[in-house]
């Protein structure tokens, strides 16, 4: 039997009305991939069928990963009827996960014919256990740590994924991309391509791509792309330059100035600062020894990872950890 996304199922032009739930730490440019290209597709054509409401689980303001307050609509249990729940989260997200949130999530979910979590909504999701059974995917930098929690959900790859009623994405601009995809389904192919200009945004072309093209403004230069994906891919165990020049299908002096020109630093430079990103994501979110997060962003030890990160931070994890707490 074939069992179709429900976004194929979504009868054209019927009116769609989304809830966007917004968490402490979210971030503001996934709120914005995702509500943006709804009020560009009210504005290029009214007859479009989008309305979207934000809702915080207690009505209270939300305030960003930067520092932002938004003052949503209403509280969750506030909302009597909606088509779509999209649930927004960034960072903190682990200490989100307690039984009060996640038997809220769950109620609100029952109402909905499709539910997705962006960004980091999806750990949510599947936190409150409804993603058990579907694919699904999460920020690139929590893959793994989402797919050693969950055990249930099929992980993927993908820049984002929609499996029957669920649909999950990781950063802006795979949010991006997920509402493009679900205006070109329910209003048609023009105004996709009309938002898509709007914003500038090549959507063939990262349609075609995996989870490299994450960044619009890359997509002139696939080897850079490709040198990026392979970074990505082997975090753990970096390769070296030599292979990662292989993988974009360039010599290694061809690669340091691809990337000094495109990024204004040496290959192995960015590299480091990837991995010292994903080091730091790490130690503010979750648990893990200082040896454990070497062994996950692909430092050879713990003193040649907290060497490196307090050069490039300016101060030790244990400062930051320390600082989380406060």
């Amino acid at each position: 039997m074939l069992i179709l996304p429900y976004i194929l199922l979504m009868r054209p032009n019927q009116p769609h009305q989304i809830l966007v739930l917004l968490f402490d730490g979210f971030s503001n440019m996934v709120l914005a991939s995702a509500v943006e290209p709804l009020r560009a597709a009210r504005d290029l054509a009214p007859q479009a069928p989008f309305t979207w409401r934000l809702a915080s689980l207690d009505g209270a303001a939300v305030r960003s990963s930067s520092g932002l307050s938004i003052h949503p609509e209403l509280a969750l249990a506030e909302a009597e009827s909606f088509d779509s729940l999209l649930v927004i989260c960034g960072y903190g997200v682990r200490k989100l996960a307690r039984k009060p949130v996640l038997a809220a999530v769950r109620k609100a979910a029952r109402k909905a014919g499709m539910v997705g979590g962006l960004d980091m909504g999806a750990w949510l999701l599947a936190e409150a256990g409804l993603l058990n059974g579907y694919r699904a995917t999460v920020h690139w930098q929590e893959l793994t740590a989402f797919e050693e929690r969950f055990l249930d959900v099929r992980v993927s790859t993908e820049r984002f994924v929609l499996d029957r009623n669920r649909i999950t994405a990781g950063g802006a601009s795979t949010v991006l991309a997920l509402m493009l995809k679900l205006i070109r389904g329910t209003a048609g192919d023009a105004l996709a391509f009309d938002i898509s200009n709007l914003f500038v945004y090549d959507v063939e072309t990262n349609f075609s791509r995996g989870r490299g093209a994450h960044n619009p403004s890359l997509i002139r230069v696939p080897q850079l792309e490709r040198a990026l994906l392979a970074m990505r891919e082997a975090i753990e165990e970096p390769p070296a330059i030599r292979q990662i020049a292989a993988s974009a299908g360039l010599s290694t002096r061809s690669l340091d100035r691809l990337f000094h020109r495109e990024l204004g630093l040496s290959p192995g430079r960015y590299y480091q600062m990837m991995r010292l990103n994903l080091a730091r994501s790490l130690a503010e979110e979750t648990a893990l020894t200082v040896a454990e997060i070497a062994a996950r962003t692909g430092f050879v030890s713990t003193a040649t990872l907290s060497r490196a990160f307090s050069q490039n931070f300016g101060h030790t994890i244990r400062d930051l950890r320390k600082r989380r707490r406060q």
